[in-house]
This record gives C-alpha cells, structure tokens and sequence, in this order.
C-alpha cells in the first residue's frame, strides 16, 4: 500500500488552507467554464522557488542543475526586490531559496533574507552549508514554519567529498557544528538534513556516483548528535541526456529494481530504528513511490500541470513554471523581470496562461516522477466533477511551501 503523504508533501492540503483556498477555488472554477482566453484569475503565485544566483562552490556530480550553474548569472537586491513586492501584492506566501548555485554565494544574500522576511513572507533556505556564517548573521529574523535545509547526501566524512567535490576547504562536522549553532541561537527554525540517495550503478556522463545507500542510519545519528529536526529521503534523480529532463529509474531492468527496493527498505528500517522516535524521517511522493513498485505510475501526468499556476521558479535566467525543467525553453514564461513591476507580472500572467492551455504534461513531463503528481491529478478530477460546483472546505493554515 502506498504511504500516504507527509504533511510537507500533501500540497492537496495545503491548497486547500484558509489563507489559499479562495484561490483553489477560483481556478477551479475557471477552469471547469472552459477557461477562456484572457479570463484566468489574476493571482500570483503562492510560492516561489528563488535561485538568488548561478553561483556554486562543490561540483556535485549528481547535481540536475549542472548545466546552468556558475554561468556568472545573478538577480539584483533591486529586482528580487521589485519582484517580491509585486508578488506579495498578488498573493505570495512563501520563498525557497533554492537551485541553480548555492544562494549563500549571493553578495547581499543576509539583506535578502531580512527583505523576505520584512514582507511577511514565510523563507526556506537549502544549502550546501559553506557558509552558514550567512545564515547566521540573520538568524534572529526566522520564526515558526521558516526552515534551513543542508544538503548533506552522506553519512561519513568521506562519502561527503565524493558526494559533493567541494571547491574550498571544509569538514562536515564542521557544517554540522555550525548548523547546531544556528538551531540552538533561534530553536523556531526548523532544520533539516537532506539526504539525496545513491545507489550502486548510477552514471552521470559515463562516471559513476559514489553510492551511499548503505549510510541512511549513520546519517541518522550524525543529525540526532547535532540537534537536526528531521532527515529527509529522496531517490537520486539524473537529467537525461537529450530531453534533459529529471527521471528516476529510467530503463532500469526489472530485477535490479526489485533488488533496489528490498534494498532501500532494510536500510530505511535501519534508519528507523536509529531515530527511534527522537527525530522525524521524511520520505519524498518519488520515494515512496519507488518503494511501492509505483514509479512508472508517478509519471503518468494529466494533460495540464495545475501546479503550475500555484508556484513557480524564478532565476537569474527567466521564470520557469516548474523546478524540474529549469533552463528548459518549453517551461519559461518570462525573463528574470518578469515580475519586476505590475505591468510585467500581466505579461507574465499572460504567457502563464497560455503555458496551461498549452504545455501537454503528459507528453512533456512523460519521463518525471513528478512530486506534484498526486496534487495535479486531485485538481484534474476537482475540476471535472459534474454537477454543481464541488464543495472545497478549508482547513487550518499551516505552511505556503510548495
């Protein structure tokens, strides 16, 4: 039986908050009349993923974003700025800082933060931990629901330099320490250990990535010795050469797959055992998809990606409805000023518009195992209910991340 999802993964949920749900509704409605042309309803997005810059300092080779970093790319204070306001106005709730480099790499990345968090957004932060000297210079600006997330990828020292080749000197303990520091100076911010899984036999331009599916409980007990709140889970995911989009277990024989999954669940079970109750694990829709036999399920789309209308990706390169395809033609609806100013958000909104009419999820997103599956599919049958309008009841806000 598939596990149901987290909180932090059931976006059907979140959608469906006070705070959001009169804009579920409105596109739900809009929808279900057809949605004609130039009608959409004129709200921004609820969340935003914020690649501050394309700057990096590892050279993981697993990394999805390879192609489209260190291109000496940024966003200006000015226009993050612009952008955010003009956001806030329509709707935004949340900023991940995230993708594309490292955001702590960004010249005014602690002005950032306090401009985020100045407009009553909600901010989550992933980073390689470098420079978390960054973090904590602002550390007293996070409150409840904000979150900082390291993505650690290992459980020893060394499977942490093959995992990610860093290009100045550090020591995981040491961004363990300092992340410790952090949690302990404001215990309001959530943090989290990240843990992208790798498992024999993965090859990214002919090398292959060091495995390290069998230090799942070891990075257990490195995040219960420095204070984490959670460890969160995921399946290495790879961009395919020529479509360049993210898959999981592409042409993978049946047989390793079944191995992998047994696999996977010994070592999950281990992890469990490690945490005993002291701290949470988190499991990503993909992974448990993967565990479930499912895989191929989770890339079976319907035809409109809804998400897509709810959240977006901006970059130093243009907004992308969908962190999956960024740097991907097909997914930009504007340049990196698209929401720099009213009358840009409109022309955004606009092309945004025609993305949903027009992106066919199912031909296009045919080879991801989308996290947004679960959610696109709710929306598709929200939406084609007969009969009147379907009843869409709130429940308690709780977090704007998507």
């Amino acid at each position: 039986m598939e596990k149901s999802p987290s909180r932090e993964h059931d976006f059907s949920a979140k959608l469906r908050q006070s705070s959001v749900v009169e804009r579920l509704r409105a596109y739900v409605d809009w929808k279900r009349n057809g949605a004609p042309q130039g009608t959409m309803p004129q709200f921004g997005p609820l969340s935003i993923n914020l690649d501050l810059t394309a700057a990096c300092n590892f050279a993981c080779p697993h990394c999805v974003d390879s192609g489209i970093i260190n291109t000496g790319e940024y966003l200006t204070y000015n226009d993050i700025q612009h952008s955010l306001e003009t956001l806030k106005e329509r709707g935004l709730l949340s900023v991940i800082l995230i993708g594309g480099g490292e955001p702590t790499l960004h010249r005014d990345f602690e002005d950032i933060v306090c401009m985020v968090k100045r407009l009553g957004l909600q901010v989550g932060i992933v980073t390689n931990g470098t420079r978390l000297d960054r973090v904590a210079a602002v550390v007293d600006q996070f409150e409840d629901k904000d979150w900082l997330r390291l993505s650690i990828d290992a459980g020893n020292r060394e499977t942490f330099i093959k995992a990610h080749r860093p290009k100045v000197s550090i020591d995981l303990h040491t961004i363990l320490q300092n992340a410790h520091d952090i949690k302990k100076a404001n215990p309001a911010l959530s943090l989290g250990y990240s843990f992208v899984i790798v498992w024999d036999g993965i090859e990214v331009g002919g090398v292959e990535l060091a495995p390290n599916i069998d230090e799942l409980d070891a990075a257990v007990r490195l995040a219960l010795q420095y204070g984490f709140d959670y460890v969160s889970f995921k399946p290495c995911l790879i961009r395919l050469e020529g479509s360049k989009r993210e898959s999981l277990l592409n042409e993978t024989e049946e047989d390793r797959q079944q191995r992998l999954i047994v696999t996977l669940r010994d070592n999950l079970e281990r992890a469990e055992q490690a945490a005993d109750g002291r701290i949470a694990i988190l499991q990503s829709v993909n992974l448990q998809a993967l565990l479930a036999g499912q895989v191929e399920d989770l890339k079976k789309q319907p035809g409109t990606c809804h998400m897509q209308f709810f959240r977006t990706v901006l970059t130093p390169a243009g907004v992308y409805h969908c962190p999956a395809f960024r740097g991907i033609e097909t997914a930009c609806v504007a340049g990196p000023l698209g929401y720099a100013d009213p009358e840009q958000f409109e022309a955004t909104s606009k092309r945004l518009e025609q993305s949903i009419g027009s992106f066919n999820a199912t031909e296009e997103c045919h080879e991801v195992a989308c996290f947004y599956h679960h959610v696109n599919w709710w929306v598709d049958k929200t939406i084609e209910k007969t009969g009147q309008a379907p009843v869409i009841d709130p429940i308690e806000d709780d977090n704007f991340f998507f």
